[in-house]
């Protein structure tokens, strides 16, 4: 039975196809793709721009409820319901993003869907892949070098090293390294300074991979990373150190999206990995655009809960790339509408209404914030084992409350046939024609103000704060020419608030922000809130710990 076997099991025993298999289905000959072994490829880039001028397909975007230790299952649905499309005679593609090793090493988990849906090589997705997150740490730290090198060598540029804001990577959890001093040792090592690392997903050359559009367009927004400033507070960019053209040959092979296949042999691009608590949470925009050529639906996800990777996903990357999602599938799982009822987690599996019936004030938020961007919606019920009828029919008799269909899908344990009816009810939403996408603040509309219409209209807290310091900053930049950006907030996931405790459908909070990163190469600026930090810690039992290999060489403890 499939709920007594792990993924892992599930998906060594996949009978996976060549890649060059996969990529003939897309149309796609030997020569378009470059082969990464027998299961994997990337696409090749005249391959990408032969696609220009053919029709888009319509593209369904899967988000969810806030996470919680119950566990949601997004990219599980996506998976599944890239494969459901696929059962029922439809044309479609997966766009899901590629996993950090950070949360594979801290809190357990990888991020290649579940059970029977699941997108395949597994081990190599959730380890180094392509191995295009090395390429973007080394493409970032390169810059690194090369600015602590220029002050070293006379300075022509007149940095100001108290006010460099480029900072350095890595692709682990490790939070000694969040605030450090370089350069100490002596004359020979240059001059010492406060800086710090960052995660690598979120590193602005980790958002600028996957919002460009072409090679060059990535070489011009590396070119446009601002690293700091002078005494006179004018800008200083990598361009002016002439660091862009390195950067962009390390990037030439990682900015072509990754093919590989789900365990029904459909194919999937697999590209690009900002979180979307301290990022923009959504996979490549070179990916997405070539899965809208290639099928006739292409499912996508963004991370987290729909107050993150949704507003993210409307606000930042389909306003900037030019995309119009036509559904959205919000998925959520009765235990976690337990969780956010007050259940604690190891009472999820006694049945209990009344906390569902609580729970799903957390859902309803999500599904009004998804449809406030004018896009249809229906709520897919993730199945659990324990899950009982009265659960079940708690959450749909709620969503219906809100004029939306809720699916029961069972593609965790059943593959494709688990999730039928949710693939024709998104092709009915996305073929009806309601989706009237637009995003929820203009261009326009001053930085702060878009910041404080994120936080009333998706988190539905009261009022912003800020230093004195902060709003001064955003200022500057508007003055400077960066208003017309849109906001990416840093924010704890687990909460619409900034306090991860707080569950279910709290209003009335206030968000402090207390610094903000101007991403002008991605095209964003960045407002972090609470204690979020931008790289994570590792926890108590790190799930390191438990990783190794077996006496036949095969990984234990990864997932």
């Amino acid at each position: 039975m499939a709920e007594f076997q792990s993924d892992i099991a599930i998906a060594r025993a996949a009978k996976k196809k060549p890649i060059k298999e996969v990529a003939a289905r897309l149309g796609m000959s030997e020569d378009d793709i470059i082969p990464y072994g027998h299961d994997k490829a990337k696409i090749s880039a005249p391959f990408l721009q032969s696609l220009e001028g053919r029709p888009d397909g319509k593209l369904i975007l899967v988000t969810a409820v806030n996470p919680t230790p119950a566990g949601e299952g997004k990219t599980t649905t996506t998976v599944g319901l890239g494969d459901g499309l696929n059962r029922i005679g439809k044309n479609a593609l997966i766009c899901i993003r590629e996993a950090s090793l950070g949360p594979c090493f801290g809190v357990k988990g990888g991020a290649a869907g579940g059970g029977y849906a699941q997108v395949v090589p597994m081990e190599e997705m959730n380890l180094h892949f392509t191995g295009d997150f090395h390429a973007i740490t080394t493409a970032h730290n390169l810059l690194s070098a090369m600015i602590d090198n220029h002050i070293y060598w006379g300075n022509e540029l007149e940095i100001d090293s108290r006010r460099v804001t480029w900072r350095r990577v890595l692709d682990m959890n490790d939070r000694a390294l969040r605030g450090i001093v370089t350069s100490l040792g002596g004359v020979a090592n240059g001059f010492p300074r406060e800086t710090g690392f960052d995660i690598t997903v979120a590193s602005e050359v980790m958002a600028i991979l996957c919002l460009a559009t072409d090679l060059a367009d990535l070489e011009r927004r590396l070119g446009d990373i601002i690293i700091g400033y002078r005494r006179d507070k004018t800008a200083v960019t990598a361009r002016d150190l002439k660091a862009d053209g390195a950067m962009a040959v390390l990037l030439k092979d990682a900015i072509q999206p990754n093919l590989v296949q789900t365990l029904e042999n459909n194919p999937a691009f697999v590209h690009g990995g900002p979180f979307a608590n301290i990022a923009h949470g959504c996979n490549s925009v070179v990916a997405t655009k070539a899965a809208l050529k290639l099928a006739d639906y292409v499912v996508t996800e963004a991370g987290f809960g729909a107050d993150l990777g949704a507003e993210k996903f409307f606000n930042i990357k389909c306003r900037k790339a030019g995309l119009k999602p036509s559904a959205a599938v919000v998925v959520a799982t009765v235990r976690a509408m337990k969780m956010n009822g007050g259940v604690a987690k190891d009472d999820l599996g006694a049945e209990n209404v009344e906390a569902v019936k609580a729970g799903c004030a957390n859902l309803g938020r999500h599904v009004q914030n998804v449809k406030s961007f004018g896009v249809p919606v229906v709520v897919a019920i993730n199945h659990f084992a324990a899950d009982t009828e009265a659960e079940i029919e708690a959450v749909k008799a709620y969503v219906a409350g809100l004029g939306v269909e809720a699916v029961l899908c069972r593609h965790w344990a059943e593959g494709s046939a688990g999730t039928e009816e949710l693939a024709n009810k998104v092709v009915a939403l996305a073929d009806g024609g309601a989706a009237d996408f637009t995003p929820i603040y203009p261009d326009e509309m001053g930085l702060f103000e878009k910041i404080e219409t994120v936080v009333k209209k998706i988190y539905r807290g009261a009022e912003v704060t800020a230093d004195q310091s902060v709003r001064d900053q955003l200022v500057a930049w508007e003055e400077a020419g960066y208003g017309n950006l849109p906001v990416c907030m840093a924010k704890t996931q687990y909460s619409f608030s900034t306090d991860p405790t707080r569950r279910g459908a709290p209003e009335g909070h206030s968000v402090h922000v207390r610094e903000v990163r101007l991403s002008a190469g991605a095209g964003f600026v960045v407002a972090i809130c609470g204690q979020i930090m931008t790289l994570p810690g590792l926890p108590s039992k790190p799930a390191a710990e438990a990783i190794r290999l077996n006496a036949e060489g095969q990984i234990e403890g990864l997932f």
